[in-house]
């Protein structure tokens, strides 16, 4: 029997150890709390080697390009930061979280099942909802 969405995010979470604490819904999605984020790359063995591509003068703009490791898999990506996402002064913390969060949620297969992060947008936060 060919699995569903559902069933596929269940057992998705269930084989990262994700409670309810974990993840939440957001409008159409499903997210995962930064903990839960910790929690993939633990168990999956990720990891992940950054580099910062740009800081603007005045720090506001910053680009970081992830690559993660999964056993043999292998994903680039990156993570942004600007005024239009972000209201703190830490860009560079901010963007490698927003990397860290893509790698993950990508090598673990949440990403294709329209999973994202808390980090990814402010109005993922889940005091927002």
């Amino acid at each position: 029997m060919k699995e569903n969405k559902n069933d596929i995010l269940n057992r998705l979470f269930k084989e990262n150890n994700l409670t309810s604490e974990d993840v939440f819904t957001h409008k159409h999605f499903k997210i995962i709390t930064r903990s839960g984020i910790d929690k993939i790359m633990s168990k999956n063995s990720i990891t992940i080697t950054y580099n910062l591509i740009y800081n603007s003068p005045d720090l506001k703009y910053v680009i970081i390009k992830a690559i993660g490791k999964m056993g043999d898999k292998v994903i680039e990506t990156f993570g942004e930061c600007s005024p239009q996402n972000n209201a703190n002064s830490y860009g560079v913390s901010m963007a490698e979280k927003r990397a860290k969060s893509r790698i993950c949620l990508m090598l673990s297969g949440l990403y294709e099942q329209s999973v994202y992060s808390e980090d990814e947008a402010p109005a993922f936060n889940r005091n927002n909802n």
